[in-house]
């Protein structure tokens, strides 16, 4: 068994809140991860993100959606390496090569799964604000959970499904290579 690792990140402050909209300075307030070799999720706060990253570093598979554009760019404010050589699978980036836009991942929770998300990213943001760590921790867990949801709708159905209006289409998706490790080597970080 490979070892996967789906990932989802909340953050701090929106972009408007920041200089130059630079992810970089969204801060994280909390990060969540299913791991399928334990079928566990974890969490980490901001103060606890150093635990994250031998975890991120040993995993064969990690799967996001819209990740490599948005949650590596906000985790990359605090690693001391690069997270783009980690191998990576990002469901956003997927469907777009193969659909030729961008989709929510609300509309394939609701078209593949028949399930909505908790909230949004800004609703996030203000439980964080707030200081309820519960409802901020429940919704980026559901998130993960969709997410990890969708990966298998796809791999097993190999298409994804997507609302357009009041209506389902779906494409069909190359998923033979979404479920092989990748060879690499890398460890910025000393396990502890």
């Amino acid at each position: 068994m490979i070892n996967k690792i789906v990932i989802d990140l909340e953050t701090q402050k929106t972009f408007d809140q920041v200089e130059r909209r630079d992810p970089k300075k969204l801060g994280v307030s909390l990060a969540v991860i299913y791991n399928y070799q334990n079928q566990q999720y974890r969490t980490f706060r901001e103060e606890e993100l150093k635990n994250l990253w031998p975890i991120l570093e040993s995993a064969d598979l990690i799967i996001g959606f819209n990740h490599k554009y948005f949650d590596n760019k906000v985790l990359s404010a605090y690693y001391a390496g690069d997270l783009s050589i980690l191998p990576h699978l990002d469901l956003l980036e997927e469907f777009h090569k193969t659909a030729g836009f961008r989709i929510g991942l609300n509309n394939l929770a609701e078209a593949n799964l028949g399930e909505k998300k908790l909230a949004t990213g800004l609703q996030a943001i203000k439980w964080y604000q707030l200081g309820d760590f519960e409802s901020l921790e429940k919704y980026c867990r559901q998130d993960v959970k969709v997410t990890r949801d969708i990966y298998e709708y796809a791999l097993k159905y190999g298409k994804l499904k997507y609302k357009e209006i009041n209506e389902i289409k779906e494409i069909n998706l190359d998923t033979s290579g979404w479920n092989k490790a990748a060879s690499r080597a890398v460890n910025y970080t000393l396990p502890f």
